[in-house]
C-alpha cells in the first residue's frame, strides 16, 4: 500500500506516531519558511506542514506542488499550535510534519475548484464528472447509496429472498415507453431490447418456484425526458409468491424504515405508513403523490360557488367542471403583489386564473363577517352569505386566505396540488428531516385515452383486477379497480406494486381490452402466457426507484446528484459525448443503413 493511514484518521491520540498518507493536494499555502497543504482522500482532509528543518528535500519539492497533484507523504503526527486548531475538521487538532514527499502524479489546472462551496455549471460538472466526484459531498452521496443497497441486500436475504440477475438483452415488448434496441450481428435484421423493467422475467421466476426474488435492477426507457428523469435508472425489484397486498406492503414498510434509521439517523419516520385510496388522495390533495407533511387539504365547493352570481363559477359547474380550493392560514393580509404572484403561479400550472378570498383578522368570526372584512376580485359577485358558506365549508378562520380554482377536474387538481406545495414552501410548513411515507392504493386498472379512443393500463397490464370488479371487465372497464398501489414519500412516487395476474385467460382478456391483437399478444407475451399454463402461483411485488430514494434521504432535489455518471435532461452524456455516430464498418456488419431526418 502507498499509505498506512487515511487522511481523515489522525487524532490527538496519535501525536508522535510516524505515518504515511497519500492523496490529492487540496490547497497549498506558502508561509515563507513553512509550506502548508491540505491533503485530501476519501476519508477527509489532513493539514500537512513542510519544515526545512525536518525534511529539507521534501520542503524544496513541496514548493512545486499544485492543486490535485497526487502525492505520498511520510512524517510525524504533531499537535497544532494553541489557537491554530480547526474545530470544523475531525483532524483539526493535529497536523503531519513531513519528512519525505513522493509525487505520484501531476494534474493540469482543474476546470473548477474541488469544493462543495463552489457553484459550477451542470454541464461542466458532468463533462468532468471524474473531478466532480472528488468533492466531499459527492463522496458522501456515493457512500450513502452504497449503505442503502447494502441494507436492502442484508434485509431481504434475512427474509428469505434470493437475488437473481435477469438478462439485459431481451425481446422488445413496448409497454408504455419506447425500448432501447440493440442490433444483432449474428442474426442480421433482428434486434434485442434493453428492459424497461424485469416485469415478465420476475413473474417467470415465480412460475419457476423461486417464491422470493429480488434484484437491484437496471432499467432503460427511451422516452421523452421529463424533469428529473434519466434514460437509465436503478430500482429495487422484488417479487413474492402466495401473497396478498398487505404482505408485500409489510415487507416494504419494514425495509424502508430500517433503511432510513440506519443510513440517515437524523430523519424521522413514522409507522405504520398511512394508507389512502386513490379516490381519497385525489379528493384531499389533488394528486396520487401527496405530501402529507403538512395540511392545506383541498375542499370541493362547486355547488356553493355556482349558487353565486359569479358567471365563471356558473359556467364551470354547468359544464360538469369542478370548483375547489384550500385555505392558506394567516395569509389574509396578503397584498396585491403577493396575490398577483400566486395567480401567475397558478397560470403556470395551466389555470385560467386564481380566485382568492381574504378574510381580515379583525373579523369577530366567520358568522359575523361584514363587507369590510372581505377582499376578493369577485367580491361584487359573491354575497356575504355565499362567502360565509364557502369559508365554513373550507374551514377558514379570520385572517386566512382562501385560494380557489375552477375548471375541469383534472386541471383543478393539477393546479391546486402544485399550488399547495408552493404555499407550503412559502409558509415554511415542511420539515426537511421528516420522511412521510404513505400508501396510495385502489387505483383504476384502466384509463381512457381520449386521443386514441381506447383504454390504456393505468400502471401496467399485468396487475390483477379486484375480485369484486371482474364483471366490469366485460361491461365497463373504466370502473375496474386493480389490486395495485404506489408508495409515496414527501410528494414523490417511490415505486409501484401490484398483485399480478397468474391466469392465462384473464391476462389475455386484459390484453384484448387495451387493443392488442392476438398476433401482438403471442409475439410479445407468448412466453409468459405459456408459463401460466404450467401451474403459476398467485404472486405480487414491486419496483421501487433506488435513485429517488437515495436523493430523498440525502435531501437532494435532482436524482443525478446520487448517480455516479448520469446524463443530461436530453439524454446526452457530456463525459463520453454519447450517443455518437459509429463507424461505417460497424454499420455494415450489422446490415444497418442510417437515414437522417430531413431538416
Amino acid at each position: 500500500m502507498y499509505k498506512d493511514t487515511d487522511c481523515g484518521e489522525p487524532r490527538e491520540s496519535m501525536v508522535g506516531s510516524q505515518i504515511t498518507v497519500a492523496g490529492w493536494v487540496h490547497r497549498r499555502r506558502d508561509h515563507g519558511n513553512l509550506i502548508f497543504i491540505d491533503l485530501r482522500d476519501r476519508s477527509g482532509l489532513l493539514q500537512v506542514v513542510f519544515n526545512p528543518e525536518h525534511g529539507e528535500k521534501a520542503h524544496d519539492l513541496a514548493q512545486s506542488l499544485r492543486s490535485e497533484w497526487v502525492v505520498q507523504l511520510t512524517g510525524k503526527v504533531v499537535a497544532r499550535l494553541s489557537g491554530a486548531e480547526n474545530p470544523d475538521l475531525p483532524t483539526g487538532g493535529v497536523e503531519l510534519s513531513v519528512t519525505d514527499l513522493v509525487i505520484l502524479n501531476r494534474s493540469i489546472t482543474p476546470p473548477f475548484e474541488i469544493s462543495d462551496d463552489v457553484e459550477v455549471d451542470a454541464n461542466t460538472r458532468l463533462k468532468y464528472r471524474f473531478m466532480d466526484l472528488r468533492r466531499p459531498r459527492m463522496q458522501e452521496l456515493l457512500k450513502l447509496r452504497h449503505k442503502v443497497t447494502h441494507t436492502m441486500w442484508n434485509y431481504l436475504t434475512e427474509q428469505g429472498f434470493t437475488q437473481v440477475e435477469t438478462p439485459i438483452l431481451i425481446k422488445s415488448t413496448p409497454e408504455g415507453a419506447r425500448d432501447y434496441v440493440v442490433p444483432s450481428r449474428v442474426h442480421p435484421g433482428d434486434f434485442y431490447a434493453l428492459p424497461q423493467s424485469p416485469q415478465q422475467l420476475k413473474q417467470l421466476l415465480m412460475v419457476s418456484g423461486v417464491e422470493r426474488y429480488f434484484q437491484i435492477a437496471r432499467c432503460f426507457r427511451d422516452e421523452d425526458l421529463r424533469a428529473d428523469r434519466q434514460p437509465e435508472h436503478t430500482q429495487l425489484d422484488f417479487e413474492m409468491s402466495f401473497v396478498h397486498q398487505d404482505d408485500v406492503m409489510e415487507v416494504v414498510e419494514d425495509l424502508y424504515t430500517l433503511i432510513a434509521t440506519e443510513t440517515v439517523p437524523e430523519t424521522t419516520v413514522s409507522g405504520p405508513f398511512p394508507r389512502l385510496t386513490y379516490a381519497e388522495s385525489m379528493e384531499r390533495f389533488g394528486t396520487d403523490k401527496p405530501d402529507i407533511r403538512f395540511g392545506l387539504e383541498l375542499t370541493t365547493i362547486t355547488d356553493t360557488a355556482a349558487s353565486s352570481e359569479a358567471r365563471v363559477f356558473q359556467a364551470v359547474a354547468s359544464s360538469g367542471g369542478s370548483i375547489r380550493g384550500f385555505v392558506a392560514p394567516e395569509c389574509g393580509n396578503y397584498g396585491r403583489r403577493q396575490t398577483d404572484d400566486l395567480t401567475e403561479y397558478a397560470k403556470s400550472s395551466g389555470a385560467q386564473g386564481l380566485v382568492f378570498i381574504a378574510i381580515d383578522e379583525s373579523a369577530p368570526s366567520i358568522d359575523a363577517l361584514e363587507d369590510e372584512h372581505v377582499k376578493s376580485p369577485l367580491k361584487k359577485f359573491l354575497s356575504l352569505d355565499v362567502i360565509k358558506k364557502i369559508a365554513t365549508e373550507m374551514g377558514a378562520e379570520p385572517g386566512d386566505l382562501m385560494l380557489i380554482v375552477a375548471g375541469t377536474e383534472k386541471l383543478v387538481n393539477t393546479v391546486l396540488s402544485n399550488l399547495r406545495s408552493e404555499m407550503a414552501r412559502r409558509l415554511d410548513l415542511v420539515d426537511s428531516k421528516e420522511l412521510a411515507f404513505v400508501w396510495v392504493y385502489d387505483f383504476p386498472l384502466f384509463e381512457w385515452d381520449e386521443e386514441l379512443k381506447k383504454y390504456e393500463p393505468a400502471h401496467h397490464v399485468f396487475s390483477s383486477p379486484k375480485a369484486e370488479h371482474m364483471d366490469f371487465l366485460d361491461t365497463d372497464p373504466g370502473k375496474v379497480i386493480g389490486t395495485l398501489w404506489d408508495l409515496v414519500c414527501n410528494g414523490s412516487e417511490m415505486g409501484s406494486g401490484s398483485i399480478r395476474i397468474h391466469d392465462k385467460d384473464l391476462q389475455t382478456k386484459l390484453f384484448n381490452i387495451i387493443g392488442y391483437t392476438e398476433d401482438q399478444i403471442s409475439e410479445r407475451f407468448g412466453q409468459l402466457l405459456t408459463a401460466f399454463t404450467y401451474g403459476a402461483p398467485p404472486h405480487g411485488g414491486m419496483g421501487l426507484g433506488l435513485d429517488r430514494l437515495v436523493a430523498i434521504l440525502a435531501g437532494e432535489d435532482a436524482i443525478r446528484e446520487v448517480i455516479a455518471f448520469p446524463k443530461t435532461q436530453s439524454a446526452f452524456d457530456p463525459l463520453f459525448e454519447a450517443p455518437s455516430r459509429i463507424e461505417q464498418q460497424q454499420l455494415d456488419e450489422l446490415h444497418i443503413r442510417v437515414v437522417m431526418p430531413k431538416t
